[in-house]
């Protein structure tokens, strides 16, 4: 029989409904169910392509003697993390605070008001030696004892944990210690997360650390700004490239990408980026694609170029939805095809491939090349010390072990050969994966993560490099077609508010804080490269929604969660880059944008540009003390920081001179400018009255380079420009 998680909507929740445990969802009921009985709760945060939140689910939540004591002793409940994020990120601070780490599943119990007292991640159903993790009855035994004996000392740790962490977020600016010359304090920062970068580079695999290995997007972001601002021929400047497009050629040529299908993996397991965790983000995949087309820019490498291409093909093919926007994810785990139906799902099942499955569908001659070529064995090429559970004994994780010259010398073909035939055996065994059982799919479309692909969309649609001249149309029509269905079906236009998740729908939850953060960014990116306003008339719309929403006027930056909700016991802002970046950080740069674009009197208590800097100054214990927790802040403090620099282009978007002055300006790396076009939009040139006096020159289009509040003469040649 099905408990109350039926009617949800979430994926992760709906997995969950036919377990014997009562579940019920974040919510009033819930609440007032363990008010009324005086039972604690027990939450438990996950996502639909947790490959954890799935082992702890078959281990504990189907078994009836555990469901028969969460059942008897607590009132359960399950949020999905990618639909709640506020509340994912309360008792993830708690958590984290009490045992040093974190993850999914999360395993937290609260008193009926909703006061954490103890946590934990994942709870094995037997005690783990190796771990020190005690098993998942005892736990509840153990607590269930405890609220009954000595309920009036949990209530207090409680309430002293709670009130610890207010007073340690109340107090985050003040931990930078007394205020300095601001410039010069960020400068320091910056310099000390380049270090940080360049202690922790592996020279020899790319990334930073060691196993496991995540391809954190904004330590590359941070690495190509840092280029940018000490010059990209300064000995920083060059190291700075290097060790990020080193890193991502190491990606590129890693398990964790899937040279078969296209896009990336979560993360590696180990240090070389070669067998990964296999779930599938729709974030990783828009924020990486950036990372490839940022080092075309300073490397002319068409091969990086061509990564991001590839990347972003497979979401659109794989994670696009028919009616607009993307898809969340895909899972890890799937069922073995030679198992048979009723086989237990396998992580990596749905990519690995044995020796004989690749004779199957190639030549033997072309089998032996692949093989060569991505290192496969005829046992398998996975070792045991990463395989602990032994899913892919026999199976072999694709990696580039040899370059494409190598593979060619080694067979007495060009490279134009070799790569044809490498291209031609890919696309055979895609066609023979796409018989396998298919990986689950979240199918949630979440706004935030929507807002990261319309920047990945709107930079490929822009980009110089030749391998992506026939594909640009496409990329920047799938980003209009994102845009527009963010717009239709999660924004309530009437009261200009976002809504978090659609599936099948719109969700409840209206949009949190880096929903705003994240879209804002994205239709300021499509705005430059579409050249339509009404995409700067919605990201300024958005923005005074944000600011009305999320600003902390006391202490300046952004909660990730609003004001009116009286179930989130902690309202936190969020103060590290990590998988996504925080809403504060994305802000602070689209607040500094908006600045330069409508030139906000940066005196008044509303100026986009005094928001931007308090933003910044919120998060300065952050940056000054653990700077290397906020790299996508500081790769954003050249915007803040500095006199607002625009190009301004005056004349026909369609014409070939307006575009040929477009290219001129994506052509190279430089200052984070903004580049506006000094259309007849109406709305455009109330709001930025300023435009009005950049015409065009004998009837040819015009660039006008402005740094502050003072611009060049115009400009008609690009190689001038």
């Amino acid at each position: 029989m099905s408990n109350a998680l039926a009617a949800e909507k979430s994926p992760y929740l709906r997995q969950h409904a036919d377990n014997p445990v009562a579940w019920l969802p974040w919510g009033e009921a819930a609440f007032a169910k363990a008010r009324a009985e005086q039972k604690p709760i027990f939450l438990s945060i996950g996502y639909s392509t947790c490959h954890w939140c799935h082992v702890m689910a078959h281990e504990s939540f189907e078994d009836e003697a555990t469901a028969a004591l969460l059942n008897e002793h607590f009132v359960s409940i399950k949020v999905d993390r990618e639909e709640r994020p506020d509340v994912d990120r309360v008792y993830m601070a708690y958590v984290q605070a009490m045992t040093g780490r974190g993850g999914w599943p999360m395993s937290v119990w609260l008193t009926p008001e909703l006061k954490p007292f103890f946590g934990g991640t994942y709870f094995p159903p037997e005690d783990k030696a190796a771990t020190g993790r005690a098993n998942f009855p005892a736990v509840l035994r153990a607590i269930a004892k405890g609220w009954a004996d000595e309920r009036e000392k949990l209530v207090g740790e409680a309430d002293r944990v709670i009130g610890t962490l207010r007073d340690y977020h109340d107090g985050q600016a003040a931990r930078g210690g007394p205020a300095g010359d601001l410039h010069e304090e960020a400068g320091a920062a910056c310099e000390r997360a380049f270090l940080q970068l360049y202690e922790g580079f592996d020279p020899e695999h790319g990334g930073f650390g060691g196993a496991p290995k995540f391809p954190r997007a904004s330590n590359i972001n941070f690495l190509f700004r840092v280029a940018v601002i000490q010059g990209v021929e300064s000995e920083t400047g060059r190291e700075a490239i290097k060790m990020a497009c080193e890193t991502l050629r190491h990606m590129g040529g890693g398990g964790i990408r899937d040279h078969v299908g296209g896009g990336f993996h979560r993360y590696s397991v180990d240090e070389a980026w070669f067998v990964p965790h296999f779930e599938k983000m729709l974030y990783d995949q828009a924020q990486i694609a950036v990372n490839y087309l940022d080092a075309y820019l300073f490397s002319g490498d068409e091969r990086l170029a061509w990564v991001a291409a590839e990347t972003l093909d497979w979401t659109l093919r794989d994670l696009g939805a028919p009616g607009g926007g993307f898809y969340s994810a895909l899972d890890a785990d799937s069922r073995p095809h030679d198992g048979g139906p009723g086989a237990k799902a396998l992580e990596g099942a749905f990519y690995v491939w044995t020796h004989r499955e690749l004779s199957v569908v190639l030549s033997p001659e072309t089998a032996a090349l692949v093989a060569d070529h991505f290192g496969l064995e005829a046992d398998g090429n996975v070792p045991a010390s990463l395989d602990p559970h032994g899913e892919m004994a026999g199976r072999n994780v694709l990696r580039q072990v040899r370059s494409l010259a190598q593979t060619a010398a080694a067979r007495g073909l060009t490279t134009e050969a070799t790569a044809e035939v490498l291209a031609a055996a890919l696309m055979r065994l895609r066609t023979a994966r796409a018989e396998r059982p298919a990986p689950h799919r979240d199918e949630k479309i979440v706004t935030a993560w929507n807002g990261l692909m319309l920047t990945a969309l709107a930079r490929a649609a822009t980009s110089p490099a030749a391998c992506l001249a026939d594909k640009r149309g496409g990329y920047l029509a799938a980003a209009v077609r994102t845009a527009e269905f963010v717009e239709r079906e999660l924004f309530d236009a009437e009261r200009g508010v976002l809504y978090r998740a659609w599936l099948d729908g719109r969700g409840e939850s209206e949009g949190f804080a880096e929903d705003y953060a994240f879209l804002i960014a994205g239709l300021l990116d499509l705005y430059e490269a579409t050249w339509d306003a009404r995409w700067l008339r919605w990201a300024d719309r958005l923005q005074a929604t944000m600011d009305a929403r999320f600003w902390d006027e006391a202490g300046g930056g952004y909660f990730t969660a609003p004001a009116d909700d009286a179930n989130i016991v902690l309202r936190l802002k969020d103060d590290h880059d990590g998988a996504e970046p925080a809403a504060s950080s994305v802000a602070a740069s689209n607040l500094a944008r908006l600045a330069g674009i409508f030139r906000v009197d940066t005196s008044a208590a509303d100026g986009r540009a005094e928001r931007a800097r308090r933003t910044v100054l919120a998060l300065r214990g952050q940056w000054m003390q653990t700077p290397q927790a906020l790299p996508e802040l500081l790769a954003g403090l050249e915007r803040v920081l500095s006199d607002p620099e625009q190009v301004v282009l005056a004349g026909d978007p369609a014409s070939a001179d307006f575009q040929a002055l477009a290219a001129a300006l994506r052509a190279k790396p430089g200052a984070r400018r903004t580049v506006l076009a000094a259309t007849d939009d109406v709305w455009l040139r109330e709001r930025a009255p300023w435009l009005r006096d950049f015409t065009t020159v004998s009837g040819k289009a015009a660039a006008y380079v402005c740094e502050g509040r003072t611009c060049r003469p115009p400009v008609t040649d690009p190689a001038g420009l």
